[in-house]
């Protein structure tokens, strides 16, 4: 192996191609890496006339070609033994090795790499530059899956002064177009169909148009048509059947016209893959508890709370509130089982039957009775034992109130007053629960 070429420092061998050896070199004035493309003048004279034209027809292509999707030219050179190019040196695999591997990369991932080359691809037509050897080993995917065109060593560029030598075939068999085969003069379409052949290949591993020898490749190109890809790989899109068909059509007028076409139906597809695709990467995953309201408990009496301690809600809390928040019902509220309380302490139960019956059914339309209650299984008790008194510590009386006894006729007006004041109290409250109740079971 040499050691330099022209001033670049040879590092080693990476390939060889059909003109010659390719060589990973170093740039020394600007400490760049890049890749030395040679040709081997040690060629007869009409061989190197014709290579050496070739060449140099690369470098004019590559030298008008700025593309993110192609493979950028450096410097161009000349020894008494080789031609030589130095071109951006690509960290990646080929597409070639990445289909001969037998791990097809995804359905999204060829298109991404189909229609990055495609942009590339367009860009070239655009110049009036038609790449004729579109194929896997011209291809290179990068880190990051940026994919780049290469070796337009036999591109035609307008006016072109390289002669095609009779029987010379340019391209490789199995990814020319029908009119390449039969040696028609070609177009940007050319590449269309060879681009579809490689669409294809890495779809499924398979390529389209084979045989045992060339002229069998050449003439499947032309006389057969493949079936669709999904027919080998079930979990395609059925549009990526539609593309290869349309890209590998043998009549020009019946191939997709332009190559940006071609890659606009591509990026189309991949939008429909990432549409039926879950959003795995969403952090969003599940939905929020339900914030139905739960149903309201029984209480038992010995955690009721007086209804005088209800707060209030709404206008009234903002009213009588001075901090100006507004409270809530306290949870352990119930206004039903209140009024039962309320009834049995002032022995008020069979004034109140009828709307304890009535409570009792839209209580159990709503499913909030428990089964087993005393007061959904027997009426209220005709004198039910009166209610513990709170729990506040009562203050000790004085003596003399203690040692001296009301007279009889003012305990019985005092009895009296408070059992009259007690049913006002009841019906009020019972009134006013009847409305809570109410309220509760309609929201």
């Amino acid at each position: 192996m040499i050691s330099t070429l022209g001033r670049y420092k040879i590092i080693a061998e990476i390939g060889q191609g059909a003109m010659g050896v390719v060589y990973k070199a170093v740039d020394p004035i600007i400490d760049r890496t890049v890749a030395i493309k040679t040709i081997n003048l040690n060629l007869s004279r009409q061989e190197l006339e014709e290579y050496e034209a070739r060449f140099q027809q690369e470098i004019k292509a590559a030298g008008r070609l700025n593309h993110p999707n192609i493979v950028t030219i450096y410097d161009v050179g000349k020894t008494d033994q080789v031609a030589y190019m130095a071109m951006e040196f690509l960290e990646g695999q080929e597409l070639k090795d990445m289909i001969a591997s037998g791990n097809l990369p995804s359905a999204d991932q060829v298109v991404d790499i189909i229609a990055q080359v495609a942009d590339g691809l367009w860009f070239a037509h655009q110049q009036d530059i038609v790449h004729r050897d579109v194929k896997p080993s011209n291809i290179m995917v990068l880190r990051g899956g940026i994919a780049k065109i290469t070796d337009f060593g036999i591109a035609r560029l307008p006016n072109s002064a390289v002669k095609t030598m009779t029987g010379l075939i340019l391209g490789s068999p199995r990814y020319m177009s029908p009119e390449q085969v039969i040696g028609k003069a070609i177009d940007a379409r050319s590449d269309i169909f060879s681009l579809g052949v490689v669409l294809y290949e890495a779809l499924t591993g398979i390529a389209p148009f084979d045989g045992d020898n060339v002229n069998a490749i050449m003439y499947a190109t032309v006389n057969t048509t493949p079936p669709p890809p999904s027919s080998h790989n079930r979990g395609l899109p059925p549009m990526l059947d539609l593309i290869c068909a349309k890209a590998m059509a043998k009549l020009l007028e019946d191939r997709y016209q332009t190559i940006k076409e071609f890659a606009d139906d591509l990026r189309e597809v991949r939008r429909q893959i990432d549409s039926v695709r879950p959003a795995a990467a969403l952090k969003a995953t599940t939905a929020p508890p339900s914030q139905a309201r739960p149903a309201a408990p029984i209480i038992p009496p010995e955690r009721m709370v007086d209804t005088a301690t209800i707060p209030l809600t709404g206008e009234a809390a903002a009213k009588d509130d001075d901090s100006g928040k507004a409270l809530s019902i306290a949870k352990g509220f119930d206004s039903f089982d209140a009024t039962l309380r309320l009834a049995a302490m002032t022995d008020q139960t069979d004034d109140f039957r009828d709307y304890i019956t009535a409570t009792q059914k839209m209580r159990a339309y709503k499913g909030k009775i428990e089964a087993g209650s005393p007061l959904a299984a027997k009426p209220a008790p005709a004198t039910p034992a009166p209610a513990p008194a709170p729990a506040e510590k009562a203050k000790p009386a004085p003596r003399a109130a203690a040692t001296t006894p009301p007279p009889a006729s003012e305990a019985a007006s005092a009895g009296g007053a408070s059992n009259l004041l007690a049913v006002t109290a009841i019906v009020v409250l019972a009134i006013v629960a009847v409305g809570l109740t109410l309220a509760l079971l309609l929201k």
